[in-house]
């Protein structure tokens, strides 16, 4: 809730907002939304998980830069359009070596923001700010198409291996999972990794899309918000959580050590990693269908999952009654992602060379809107003036 607090004379009114800016609306958006009360979110005007069953993720793609499904022969021709994109300009991949050694430590989306501000400068891409509405969508085609080029190249480089050259005449998806694995993924993995990669590809004002934003309107170029976004991803507190979630169940072992694993955790007063999220009061749809997909699948891994899912949710609801706490996306993500041939290494970055589409999207349109996001902090510190000691 928002209250007015006083100001120095002079000075405007300050309005003063939750911690985080929990529940403050910042600006309008025709990209989509959360409701978290209803555990539905959309992109556009249709239901996001609707899209991810039926649709592929160029169909969603398009939906998101120009604002309606294709039809058949705009399908051909924007999935051979981003097919083509999906090559490295020469200057990146000749500097993807120093820059996967650069990154060895710290993995593959670390050494995204180098190379994507690498490509944007020697493209020269210019400021949002300067640029007309086509020259923006190019610029961020071109981006969000090399990200899984980067990604997968980058792994590859990290493991000792060479990176492999994309085949346009692969959907998108499939071809990022064969770029990084080395082999022409199984239909049904390639499907499941396409699912998922549409689920996340945007989910409201989270950090990494306001980010995104805060960056666009001061009219910076397209690789400059995407590099900004991809190191408010990298934060524990935002990306990173399905690798987490797949080491609790690593940590249990067995389903005998589910109960007295997690009676520990909780009273402890530790997070449960996969469980609960900061918007949705019921359960997370993306939980939901990824769960479906990975009993599709089936096997240990899958019963496993889902007992631990069960037994969870009824101890939370023991020991934090009237707390809504369920599994998040990042729970079964991590188990289809396991169950798919993805490596741990790459669950958070294949999130990001999904959510790049939405971060595009978002800054596109804050590109559209001349003001500056500009806020204000509450100074609380020792009060001014105060002479200054001498030296």
């Amino acid at each position: 809730m928002t209250s007015t607090a006083s100001a120095p004379t002079g000075a405007p009114p300050q309005v003063v907002v939750p911690r985080g800016l929990k529940g403050v609306v910042v600006t309008d958006t025709e990209v989509g939304d959360v409701r978290g009360t209803e555990g539905f979110y959309h992109y556009r005007q249709y239901s996001a998980v609707d899209l991810a069953m039926s649709r592929s993720f160029e169909d969603v793609w398009h939906l998101f830069l120009y604002g309606e499904l294709p039809g058949a022969r705009d399908r051909a021709e924007f999935a051979a359009r981003v097919g083509k994109l999906r090559r490295l300009p020469d200057v990146v991949r000749e500097a993807l070596p120093a820059i996967a050694r650069g990154s060895l430590a710290s993995g593959p989306l670390a050494g995204l923001r180098t190379a994507l501000s690498l490509a944007g400068a020697a493209a020269g891409f210019q400021p949002v700010y300067d640029l007309g509405p086509e020259q923006r969508l190019e610029d961020a085609l071109a981006c969000c198409a090399m990200t899984p080029t980067v990604l997968a190249a980058l792994y590859r480089l990290g493991a000792g291996e060479e990176p492999i050259e994309p085949d346009e005449q692969l959907g998108h998806c499939a071809d990022y999972l064969r770029m990084f694995t080395g082999r022409t993924p199984e239909p049904a993995h390639a499907a499941a990794i396409e699912k998922y990669m549409i689920c996340a590809i945007d989910h409201g004002f989270n950090a990494s899309t306001f980010t995104s934003r805060v960056i666009a309107s001061t009219g910076a170029d397209v690789a400059a918000c995407l590099v900004g976004a991809v190191g408010a991803l990298s934060g524990p507190l935002h990306g990173g959580a399905p690798s987490r979630a797949l080491d609790t169940l690593d940590a249990i072992g067995t389903p005998d050590r589910i109960e007295p694993w997690i009676r520990e955790r909780v009273v402890a007063g530790d997070r449960i990693m996969g469980f609960g999220h900061p918007v949705y009061r019921t359960q997370d749809p993306r939980s939901k269908m990824l769960r479906e997909i990975a009993q599709e699948f089936g096997g240990p891994l899958v019963d496993f999952a889902v007992e631990v899912e069960r037994q969870v949710e009824r101890l939370l609801a023991e020991l934090k009654p009237g707390r809504e706490l369920h599994t998040n996306v990042e729970f079964f993500a991590g188990v289809v992602m396991e169950l798919c041939g993805v490596p741990r290494a790459m669950f958070t970055p294949t999130f990001a060379a999904a959510r790049v589409l939405g971060w595009s999207a978002n800054v596109l349109e804050q590109a559209t809107d001349s003001k500056i996001i500009r806020p204000i902090a509450r100074y609380v510190g020792p009060p001014p003036p105060q002479p200054v000691p001498a030296a």
